[in-house]
Formats: C-alpha cells, structure tokens, sequence
C-alpha cells in the first residue's frame, strides 16, 4: 500500500477502532523506522505494542513487508534470517521461504510432491504497511480497517523547497505515554534544557494557554504569547491520538518552526520516538547550513537534549505506577497553572477514551545511569549516518595508531642512522599528532556509544 492510494474509493474510518466511546491503541498506524535508515539486503527486527515484528523490503512488489517475527514451523525468529535469491525472506532454521504475503513458498524438507506449504498453517503472519513523509507506518489491529484508517502526517508541513527538516529517533527506557506528556508540556524546557535548546531566563507565567478542541481523536491548543515571553509570536499545539503531537510557531522574524514527535509503543517502559524539526526560514543562509549538516553530527546533539530529561522521567513513571498509576494520576499529581493545561488534556484523553497501551502490565525494573544513558544500541546501531561515522571512526583510529607506531619505531632507528636531526623531529612530530587524532577519534566513538553524566543546566554558570 502507498499513502497517495490507500483510501482511493473508501469510506475513511477514525483510528481507534469502531466503539465511539473508546480508543483502541491497536487500531492506528504508527511509524516504526525512517525509510532512509532501512536496509533492503537483510530483515529488521522491531517490537510493537509488545508484537515482535520483522521488517524487509519485498523485490517482487516493490514496496515493505511487516511480519510477526516468527516462523511457523518451530517459532523461530524470521529477523535472524535473510532474503534468499528470489527475494523471499527465508527462515534461517530450516530454510523456510515466504513470499510478501506471507504465503510458505519452500520447505526444503519436504517432497516434490507435497503440499504442506500450501496450508494455511504453512503462512507467516503479515501486517499492513504504508510510507509517507519519509515514514515507514505499520497497523497493528485487524487488516480489514487498515486501509480505511488515515496515516497520522503531520499536514501542515508543505512539500515546497523552502522547508527543511532534521530528524531523529531513539529507543527511549520509558512509555510512550510519559514521552508524550513530556513534548506537550513546554514549560519544562526553559528549565530541564537550560543551556542546550533552553534558557531559565525565559520562563514565567503561561496564563493565555488553552484548549479549543478536543475529542476521541486528539485535541488543539494555542498559546498566544508563544515561548520565549511573546518574542517568537503564536504557538499553536496538536495532538493526534494515539501517538503524534506537534507544536507550530511562526515567528515575524524567524519563519515557521515546528517540533514534532511521534512516540511508538514498543513494550511497558519503553517506546521509539521520531523526532523531526521542518523548518521554513525567510532567509536561505540557514536553509542552506542545515542542509549541509551531517546527520551524524545532528544527532549527537539531539541525543544529548533527550538524555537531559532521559533519567528522571524512567524514574518519574515507576513512583506513578507504584502509587496506583494512570487512575491516580491526578490525585498523585498537583498540576494548578494554566501551564499545565495540555498535560491534563492528554490524561483526559487517557481517562476517558483510551486508558494505558499496557494495562496490567507492570514496569521492568529500574535501569542503572550507565544503561539510561547507553547510545549505541538505542539509536546508533539502528541509524545509517551514525552507524556509518562510528565505523569510519574506528578505521580512523586504527590508522592513527598504526601511523603513530611506526612513525615512533623509525624515529630512533633513522637517528641511529645518521638521518638528520629535523627529519627525525618531524617524524616524532608525526607520530604525536598521530596519536592525538587516534585519542580525539576515540571520543567520538564514546559519543556514539554513550551520553555524558553532566548535563548542561546544572553546571556552574
């Protein structure tokens, strides 16, 4: 399926199943990976809503496959195997081949002349899929509505070339509930981000913050003064049940700015969120720079913003949940300004429609700061331009060593030599600077592999 033609000639039904009082969490598309990060040559693993899923990228139709990940035959997970050469995803136990819709194709144990990859038994377990916006979305209820049920986009960013947009993701050690929660509050940022993307500075009272909508599907807000005490202009704010929210500021003197965050249930305690921030500028001196960016060096910065609010909330949903959880939330919780105004629309939404994605299931337990703060296999093994810099970092490092070795053992060999004193200074030189590209090399991977302990708002001004 494709975006432009899902719902060509169909009625259009909401997400969230078909009871108009409650909202199903498995009834809605959600994202599961940038297109761009995906591999077409080997099968990706993905948990979602607790439903482990593999992901790969069908020849024969052109277009991506999601999978439950397990084979039919003995369980087996289908992402540990590969595409064989007809491009059918292949089970790496027995050698078991499905076609993209999920047909058993080949059982190489069988005879020539049986039959049983033609029963139903013999089929692995599809799910729809869909792209747009860069975005790989699978639906995680009944097929049947799949094609009917909207893709949540985020509809006021235009496709003309003035905007531009940097992107992220990570696998975040808390729900995507919290996460949420977390993105639709903006008075927390002048304080948790102070340094990074706040200043406590431009904190204070948000009495104008309101909602003007809201209903099974979501709710708007607007702050007319907007952040930075009224010097940006209007920020209007819209939540997409069940897991997309955007915030919209045109600013006189910036151009139009959005923040945008999916939040992907993966299992209790943990989600994936998509990150993008298109941008429409006035003036094409900032296009232009962001543009030239490497990706990997944008996320190291926006990994460092998300670990600075990382720890406390993993934290912050364990003493909810042991003090009753989401039905106590409010009685837990003591939210008496207008700042808290969308906080309160989204527990609402919760309360009235949806309750948690993982009612009963109790929190894995408390990680340690080391594990909070991991990167690597939260985001850099998953990303193409990061997994790629952290490669070539470590061939860089390798090399330097190499150069700063031999540099080092030819020095005092030419000295002996009779070499000229300059020549053998220069080579020594070499070696040194060898050696500190090999250490600078070092601390990059580092960064690629794990966040700082510091954050920036608490060190000394």
């Amino acid at each position: 399926m494709t975006a432009d033609v899902r719902l060509a000639d169909a009625q259009v039904l909401p997400a969230g199943g078909p009871a108009s009082d409650r909202f199903d969490w498995a009834e809605a598309w959600y994202p599961v990976h940038y297109l761009r990060d995906l591999d077409r040559d080997r099968p990706t693993a993905f948990t979602l809503l607790g439903r482990e899923l593999v992901i790969w990228w069908d020849r024969t139709a052109e277009q991506w496959r999601a999978f439950e990940d397990a084979c039919p035959h003995r369980q087996v997970r289908l992402s540990e195997g590969r595409l064989d050469a007809e491009g059918r995803l292949e089970c790496p136990y027995h050698g078991w081949a499905f076609t993209g819709t999920g047909d058993c194709a080949v059982i190489p144990q069988q005879a020539t002349t049986g039959q049983a990859h033609t029963s139903d038994r013999a089929c692995a377990k599809t799910l729809p899929t869909a792209t747009a916006q860069g975005l790989l979305f699978v639906y995680a209820g009944s097929a049947e509505r799949a094609d009917r049920v909207p893709l949540p986009l985020v509809e006021p960013w235009g496709t003309d070339e003035n905007w531009v947009c940097i992107d992220t993701f990570r696998d975040l050690p808390y729900d995507a509930l919290t996460l949420l929660e977390n993105v639709l509050d903006p008075s927390h940022l002048p304080f948790t981000h102070h340094g990074s993307v706040g200043n406590r500075a431009n904190a204070g009272p948000m009495t104008d913050l309101k909602i003007v909508a809201s209903d099974r599907q979501g709710f708007q807000g607007i702050w007319p003064e907007g952040p930075r005490r009224g010097k940006l202009g209007t920020q209007s704010t819209t939540f997409i049940a069940p897991s997309l929210m955007w915030h919209d500021l045109e600013a006189d003197s910036l151009g139009r700015a959005m923040t945008v965050v999916y939040a992907t249930p993966i299992r209790a305690g943990e989600c994936r969120i998509f990150a993008r921030f298109p941008f429409r500028f006035k003036s094409a001196i900032p296009r232009f720079f962001l543009r030239i960016a490497p990706t990997w060096f944008q996320h190291l910065g926006q990994n460092t913003v998300l670990e600075e609010d990382q720890i406390f909330l993993h934290h912050q949903e364990r003493r909810i949940q042991q003090q009753g959880g989401s039905a106590t939330y409010s009685r837990q919780c003591y939210l008496p300004t207008p700042a808290d105004r969308f906080v309160l629309a989204l527990h609402r939404w919760v309360d009235r429609y949806a309750g948690v994605p993982f009612p009963n299931e109790p929190l894995p337990a408390s990680l340690s700061i080391p594990e909070l703060l991991e990167r690597y296999q939260s985001h850099t093994l998953h990303c193409r331009s990061c997994a790629a810099a952290w490669r070539r970092s470590k061939q860089g490092q390798t090399a330097a060593i190499a150069i700063a070795a031999l540099s080092w053992t030819l020095a005092p060999i030419l000295a002996v030599a009779g070499v000229s004193a300059i020549a053998v200074i220069l080579l020594a030189g070499l070696g040194f600077g060898a050696a500190a590209i090999a250490w600078g090399l070092k601390q990059l991977q580092r960064r690629f592999e794990q966040g700082p302990r510091q954050v920036r708002r608490n060190q000394k001004a």
